[in-house]
């Protein structure tokens, strides 16, 4: 099962004055933080509310130092449960972020198009598999041919070196 995983960052930033300038510094910095290692995460502008549920944007600046909310978006493969790939996702992300706190948000299944294509055809497999097995042959018959070729080429390279 594959999973797309949401995490809720707060990202520090100093010496602003405007909310855009504090979002603006914190998805660079945040970007500068996960690259190389983890480039394929995705930075957006997180939501914050109040407690009567009024929209606020997503930094808060105080004496010119602001706290942003980021969302990161990641897929995270071959999982067995959400609850495994958010904690992956988290240690992955964790791993680069060092103290910046994070909370999963969101956790969504992907449709694999691999299983669906499977379970669509497990009734024609049986009868596929069995005009498959001639082929099978012939394609070890091939990989048999291909290592005695290499056998012959890799004592004319230790005659080179030597």
């Amino acid at each position: 099962m594959n999973c797309r995983v949401v995490v809720e960052a707060a990202v520090p930033v100093f010496d602003v004055e405007t909310e855009d300038e504090a979002i603006r510094i914190a998805i660079s910095k945040t970007g500068e933080m996960l690259n190389p290692d983890l480039n394929y995460v995705e930075i957006n502008m997180g939501e914050r509310t109040s407690p009567s549920g009024e929209e606020l944007p997503p930094a808060f600046i105080a004496a010119d130092e602001a706290l942003v909310a980021l969302e990161l978006e990641m897929t995270v493969f071959n999982v067995e449960r959400e609850e495994h790939a958010s904690r992956i996702a988290r240690k992955e992300i964790g791993q680069l972020l060092e103290n910046i706190p994070l909370e999963v948000i969101q956790v969504d299944v992907l449709e694999d198009e691999d299983e669906e294509e499977s379970t669509e055809t497990d009734g024609e497999s049986s009868d596929s598999e069995q005009s498959d097995q001639g082929g099978t042959t012939s394609a070890s018959a091939a990989d048999e041919t291909d290592d005695a070729e290499d056998e012959e080429i890799l004592p004319e390279f230790e005659d080179l070196v030597e």
